[in-house]
Formats: structure tokens, sequence, C-alpha cells
């Protein structure tokens, strides 16, 4: 029976995951159930586990991706699916680097939770062929460039012009330049506006 530890901060969310364990009909047994995956890399260590459902964004803001690459190196047996609602444009790329089997998105995915599991465990790596698209005013999450991706991460963090120009080695002139796209895209007549929008829809969250 493969055991698995669910971490995950939203109890309904959960409920659901557990739920799905066990409609597995004895496949999998829920090891351990936590809110913050700061503590996966002890309880992987002090138990067998063989499956990690990890989220994103968990308790004391504690990154599941960060964490799940800590993992993968102490114990690569350890298989970890990386689950998320939120679709953000760079979370799969990360999920891969950090060395996830495979990434699952709960409310947008056409695929089974279970059947990615399953796959999963078979030795298959399973991820979304294509990153969910939002709509940012009027523009649509896939028409941005990285570029002017990588700017609206660094103003959501808080960054000035001049601190955006610099972590990004760019100009600022460059920066006004990708922000002035943006707004133009977006239809927003302010970056104010415009981050407020961004943030209500969880498209980019601070300090991921």
């Amino acid at each position: 029976m493969t055991r698995v530890l669910i971490v995950e901060d939203q109890r309904t969310a959960r409920q659901m995951l557990k739920s799905v364990i066990e409609s597995s009909n004895g496949r999998y047994e829920l090891a351990y159930e936590i809110e913050n995956a700061g503590l996966a890399e002890l309880y992987c260590a002090t138990n067998k586990i063989d499956l990690i459902l990890m989220d994103v964004y968990t308790s004391s803001r504690e990154n599941g991706i960060r964490h799940a690459a800590k993992i993968k190196k102490s114990f690569p047996h350890i298989k970890i699916i990386i689950i998320t609602s939120l679709p953000e444009v760079s979370f799969i790329e990360q999920a891969k680097k950090a060395g996830a089997e495979s990434f699952w998105y709960k409310d947008l995915s056409s695929k089974s939770l279970l059947d990615v599991m399953d796959r999963t465990i078979s030795g298959e790596k399973v991820y979304p062929e294509n990153i969910p698209i939002l709509k940012i005013g009027l523009a649509k999450s896939t028409d941005f460039t990285d570029k002017e991706i990588e700017v609206l991460q660094a103003l959501i963090d808080g960054k000035t012009y001049d601190e955006v120009a610099k972590s990004l080695f760019i100009a600022k002139s460059t920066v006004k330049y990708h922000i002035n796209n943006i707004l133009s895209k977006t239809g927003h007549k302010s970056t104010v506006n415009l981050l407020v929008e961004i943030a209500e829809q969880k498209f980019i969250l601070p300090n991921f």
C-alpha cells in the first residue's frame, strides 16, 4: 500500500485530497496531513512516506516547491505531486526543476488526481500540457512576454522601478517600456490598478 503525506493548509482542500485517497480501493493510505511544507522533510525522515501531495502555497508562507526540491535531494525515492489552484505561469517549470514527478491543478485540471497518482507511482511524469489562461484586463495571461512577466513579478513584490531595473539587469527606461506595453495590452490606466487585479486573481504571488 502506498503511504501518502498531504501538505495542504486549506481544510476543504485537505478533505478533498483525503477523499481521493479513500476512493482508491486500498491502493493508497493516508500517512499524515500537515499544513506547513517546512515540516514535510521531517515527516519523511521519521516515517515511511511513498508519495507527497504538496501544495505550492502553505501555512507560514512556506513554498511547497522549494521544500519539494529539498526532499528530492534527501529522499529521491519519494514521489511528489505538486498541486495548486493558482495558474501562475512559472509554477510548472519550477516544479520540474525541483524534481517533482507530477503537477496537478486542483480546480482546473481535466485529469483526475487519482489517475495522476497512479501514473506517478508507476513511474510516469505527469504535467499539464497547457497552463490555464487567465484574463488580465483586456488581455490573456498568454499575451505577455517572459520579460513582462518578470517585471510584473518584481513590481508585485513591492520593488520600485529602480529596483526592478537593477534586479533584472535592464535600464529603468526599459522597465517603463515594458510597463507601458502591459498597460496597453490590459487596458489599465495605472500600474496600481493593474497590480490590484493581478493580486486579486492570484496570477502572481509575492515572494515566489
